[in-house]
C-alpha cells in the first residue's frame, strides 16, 4: 500500500474521532455478530418468484432495496423490498448501540466505516443477488399521472434476481450501452426495467407539478486504491439514478402514511423555508429572473428549469450555489398530526426508511413499522424520538465533515504537484470564517486565501492554486485576473 493511501486512511480515521464517531467496532459488538445466525423468513409472505432487481452504485455491497413494477391496467403496482435488518439488529443489542451511536455509514475515498459489520451490511442482512431475504415490501399503486393512490406495507421474503449498477442501466436506457448482462440473465427483466423507468417518470412528473426542485448535481468522487489517487471523478446524476431517486421519495412517503395512519409518531426528514432565501432572489436576478421575495418553491423551480435549457454548460455550477443556500435537511421528531415538509423534494409527510443497512432513523422506523402492523405499542416513546432525530442530525454533520475532509486530503494530494496553476471557480459559501470556491469543470473546492472582499455565494471567479495541505485537507486559493 502506498504512503498516501496510507496517509488517507489515517486522516479518515482521526477525523471520525475528532468529530465524535467511532471508527472500530466495540468488543461486544463483534461477539454478537459470531453468534448471530441468518434471517429468520419463515411465516412471511413470499414474494420470491417476482422480477426483483437492484439498482445502486458500481461498487455498492449493501444492498438496502430491490424494486419491481406489476402492470394493472391504468395502474401499476410499485412494489419496493427493504432489507430488513431488525431481525438480526435486535433494538438495545451491542450492534445497535453502536449504530445508534454513530447514526450513519461514513464513505472516505480510502476506507469506509459501515454503520453495521460488513458480515452483516453486505452480507446477511443485504439484499444479494439469489439470496432469500426478509424484507418490508413498500406496496403503492400508482396512476398513469404518476400519482400515488394507495399504498401498503407488509413483511416479506424476496429474492432478488439481477444486482444492477446505475452507470450501465443507465447507458442502456439512453442508448449509450448494450443490454446489462444481468438483465439479459432474467427473463423479460429489460421490459420490466423499462416500466420501472416510465412509472419514476410519471412520479417526477407528479412532484414536478407540486414544485420539486431538480438540481444537476456533481460530487467529488475520488479513485483510490493500494497506489495512491488515480483520479478525481466527477459523480453525476444520471437516469437510472433518478428511477431509484423517484421510488425511494414515493416509498419514504408511502411509509410516513402508513404511520401517521394509525396514530404513531415518527422521525420525519426536512428541509424547510430555505436558509438564504434573499440571496437566491438576488442570484435569480443576475439571471433575469425575478423570483417573489418570499419562498416559492414552484417560482424557484421554474427558474431552474429555464436555466437548465438556456444554459446547460453552467447549471452545475447554478445547483451547487442554490443547493448551498437552501441550507441542510435535518431530522425531526413529530406527532401523526404534525404537518411537516420537505421543500426541495415538494413532498409533506416524508421519512427515511429505505436504507437500514446505513442509516440508523431507517432502523427506527422500521422498528416503529413492524409495530404498527401489528398493532403493538410503538417501539418508541415521542421523548426517545426527539432525543435520536436531534442526535441523528448532529451525526450526520460530523459525517458530512468526515466525508468533506478526506475528500479534499485525496484532491490536495492529487494537485500537489499544480501548485501555480490557475482555475475557473463558483463561490460556493461566504462568511465570517471565510470563502469557499469550488473549480468549475473538476469538482474540487477550497478555500479563498486572497480576493475574497466582496465575493457571495454563486460569483464566478478566476483562482489561482496556491497551496495544499493534505492531513489538514486544505487547498488554498488567491483570486486572480
Amino acid at each position: 500500500m502506498s504512503t498516501d493511501t496510507q496517509q488517507l486512511q489515517t486522516i479518515a480515521r482521526n477525523a471520525m474521532r475528532a468529530n465524535g464517531l467511532d471508527p472500530d467496532f466495540p468488543p461486544d459488538a463483534r461477539t454478537q455478530v459470531a453468534h448471530l445466525g441468518g434471517q429468520p423468513t419463515n411465516g412471511l409472505r413470499d414474494l420470491r418468484d417476482l422480477p426483483w432487481s437492484s439498482i445502486d452504485n458500481d461498487d455498492s455491497k449493501d444492498l438496502d432495496q430491490i424494486e419491481v413494477c406489476i402492470a394493472q391496467g391504468n395502474t401499476t403496482r410499485v412494489l419496493v423490498g427493504i432489507a430488513d435488518v431488525d431481525v438480526l439488529v435486535t433494538r438495545d443489542s451491542p450492534l445497535d448501540a453502536h449504530a445508534k451511536a454513530n447514526t450513519t455509514s461514513v464513505y472516505t475515498p480510502a476506507i469506509i466505516f459501515p454503520m453495521l459489520p460488513p458480515e452483516l451490511s453486505t452480507d446477511r442482512t443485504s439484499l444479494n443477488q439469489d439470496a432469500d431475504r426478509a424484507s418490508i415490501v413498500i406496496d403503492m399503486t400508482v396512476d398513469a399521472q404518476g400519482t400515488v393512490t394507495a399504498s401498503d406495507v407488509y413483511r416479506a421474503v424476496v429474492r432478488n434476481r439481477a444486482q444492477l449498477t446505475y452507470s450501465a442501466v443507465a447507458a442502456w436506457l439512453d442508448g449509450a450501452g448494450p443490454l446489462p448482462p444481468a438483465v439479459r440473465k432474467v427473463t423479460a427483466l429489460d421490459e420490466q426495467i423499462r416500466l420501472q423507468d416510465r412509472v419514476a417518470s410519471a412520479l417526477r412528473a407528479s412532484r414536478d407539478a407540486e414544485g420539486a426542485l431538480e438540481f444537476d448535481r456533481s460530487e467529488l468522487r475520488p479513485i483510490v486504491d493500494a497506489e495512491g489517487v488515480k483520479e478525481l471523478h466527477a459523480d453525476a446524476t444520471n437516469r437510472a439514478k433518478l428511477l431509484i431517486e423517484n421510488f425511494m421519495v414515493a416509498s419514504n412517503g408511502a411509509t410516513a402514511r402508513f404511520l401517521s395512519a394509525r396514530g404513531f409518531a415518527s422521525i420525519r426528514r426536512v428541509v424547510k423555508s430555505p436558509e438564504r432565501w434573499p440571496r437566491i432572489v438576488d442570484l435569480a436576478a443576475r439571471h433575469g429572473t425575478t423570483l417573489p421575495a418570499e419562498p416559492d418553491a414552484k417560482a424557484l423551480q421554474q427558474f431552474l428549469k429555464t436555466e437548465r435549457v438556456a444554459a446547460p454548460d453552467r447549471f452545475a455550477d447554478l445547483s451547487l450555489a442554490v443547493i448551498k443556500l437552501l441550507g441542510r435537511g435535518e431530522y425531526v421528531a413529530e406527532l401523526a398530526t404534525q404537518p411537516s415538509v420537505h421543500f426541495a423534494l415538494a413532498v409533506a409527510g416524508y421519512n427515511h426508511s429505505t436504507a437500514p443497512n446505513r442509516r440508523f432513523p431507517d432502523l427506527v422506523t422500521q422498528r416503529l413499522l413492524k409495530a404498527a402492523m401489528t398493532g403493538t405499542a410503538p417501539a418508541y416513546a415521542m421523548p426517545d424520538l426527539t432525543q435520536i432525530a436531534d442526535h441523528c442530525t448532529q451525526q450526520e454533520d460530523a459525517a458530512n465533515k468526515v466525508e468533506r475532509l478526506t475528500k479534499k486530503a485525496a484532491a490536495a494530494l492529487w494537485l500537489k504537484n499544480r501548485i501555480g496553476e490557475r482555475f475557473d471557480a463558483i463561490v460556493t459559501g461566504a462568511g465570517p470564517k471565510g470563502t469557499w470556491v469550488r473549480l468549475t469543470g473538476l469538482p474540487v473546492e477550497g478555500r479563498l486565501e486572497r480576493g475574497a472582499q466582496g465575493l457571495d455565494v454563486g460569483d464566478r471567479v478566476r483562482v489561482q492554486l496556491i497551496g495544499t495541505d493534505p492531513p489538514r485537507g486544505f487547498i488554498d486559493f488567491a483570486r486572480t485576473s
